[in-house]
């Protein structure tokens, strides 16, 4: 039998897996050809130990499909968090672990790196027979890297190095702030690892749209969060549903852009091989290189600004960057005396564009957008009201037209006058 860990080292590796399976998902054991059906297993329980309680199956012609299955009303914590919090060590990591913050137990105690190594030796390893040796190279990296992280701080005394323990902060007071930060943030899983702090299962939050699947994605996002705040270049691969290949992209990161109607998460970045603003989701992108900073970053998300203003959401057709090749779209809306509501939602939700009152039941919406295909299902929730729509992209308006047409014809209805 294959040996199993509920740890992992890699976790790029389970994101991929529970990407396909259960994100995507209702794929079964045979449809997935990447990897070997033992390592699928493995896989597959890890994943369940994590996700047990969440998950659900199917059977069809093509074989059991396990997909993930949450009632948002009863489920206050993402489940995809547990996934951050199985990272696996090896047996030093985890002995230098604890043995330096033993070492450094409160902020006060400061010792330079030989006076730690010299306690490592006689203090902690001195006891054993065969005791576990940590040379002065791996103990710095482990120090430096805790200063990277905050946990320690390195102070120069006259020509010396000393570290100490960083000050504690007291969190006792962000149980609230931590459970909604936990649930609606780009990279909640750092609010969840907050609240294992306060020890506590209490949330007086519940939402109705959880987008929780974004979660395997913050290591992604955490990068590219650095990346922009330094104005860095990356170089990142780029997953296809099509090709098995990913492809590498050097591109520099602009702003994230997070859906409020589905919770898909989409990087918009300028690709200098095309000279191009291009939109890529989140969670296609992988592997994230931080490369040398840029001093266009600024003057790029300047531009990206300015294109937001006839954005209305994430499109990036590459011929259309242009503010003379916008296209402009309008419709008149009609309501009763005791509708008023209907404008407001209009206001409300619009992203783009301006709403004109033509008399006491008629108003006007406008707009002059890069794509307005991003706009139709948004316009479609209007129909019934809609007294006339008229489209500068011909196409577009044609298959407006008729997807209505069809609509009527399936329920049986005449539609009377064109709209």
């Amino acid at each position: 039998m294959s040996s199993y860990s509920e740890l992992i080292k890699n976790f790029e590796k389970i994101r991929a897996y529970m990407r396909e399976f259960y994100v995507y998902g209702f794929k079964s054991r045979d449809e997935y050809s990447t990897k070997s059906a033992r390592s699928y297993d493995d896989e597959r329980r890890r994943i369940e130990s994590w996700l047990g309680n969440h998950m659900s199956f199917i059977r069809t012609l093509e074989g059991k499909n396990v997909f993930i299955s949450i009632d948002s009303r009863r489920i206050y914590h993402n489940p995809f968090y547990n996934a951050w919090k199985a990272k696996s060590f090896t047996d030093g990591d985890i002995t230098l672990h604890f043995i330096l913050l033993d070492i450094l137990y409160i902020p006060s105690v400061k010792y330079t790196i030989s006076e730690i190594m010299q306690l490592i030796d006689e203090k902690y390893l001195s006891g054993f027979s065969a005791p576990m040796m940590f040379d002065e190279s791996t103990v710095r990296k482990k120090l430096k890297e805790y200063c990277e992280i905050g946990i320690v701080e390195i102070e120069k005394i006259g020509r010396k190095a000393y570290y100490h323990r960083a000050e504690t902060v007291d969190i006792s007071n962000l149980t609230d702030v931590s459970h909604y930060f936990s649930e609606v943030a780009p990279c909640g899983v750092v609010g969840s690892f907050i609240l294992d702090k306060l020890e506590t299962d209490s949330n007086v939050f519940t939402f109705k749209h959880h987008y929780i699947t974004s979660a395997i994605d913050s290591g992604v996002l955490a990068s590219l969060f650095t990346a922009m705040r330094e104005k860095r270049i990356i170089t990142v691969d780029n997953l296809s549903r099509r090709k098995d290949v990913p492809r590498k992209n050097r591109i520099i990161p602009l702003r994230v852009f997070i859906s409020v109607q589905n919770g898909r998460q989409h990087l918009f970045a300028y690709h200098s091989e095309f000279n191009c603003f291009i939109s890529y989701r989140i969670d296609y992108l992988s592997n994230v290189r931080l490369e040398e900073t840029t001093p266009r970053f600024d003057e790029l998300r300047s531009q990206l600004d300015r294109m937001q203003t006839k954005m209305w959401g994430v499109s990036a057709n590459r011929s259309k960057w242009n503010d003379e090749k916008t296209e402009h779209v309008e419709f008149v809306v009609g309501i009763a005396d005791d509708e008023y509501y209907i404008i407001n939602r209009l206001n409300r939700e619009k992203r783009v564009g301006i709403v004109e009152k033509i008399d006491e039941h008629n108003y006007k919406f406008s707009a002059d957008v890069y794509d307005v295909g991003e706009m139709v299902p948004w316009i479609r929730t209007f129909i019934c009201r809609i007294k006339e729509i008229k489209f500068s992209n011909r196409e577009l308006e044609r298959k407006f037209k008729e997807d209505l047409d069809a609509m009527y014809k399936m329920y049986g209805v005449d539609r009377g006058e064109d709209i």
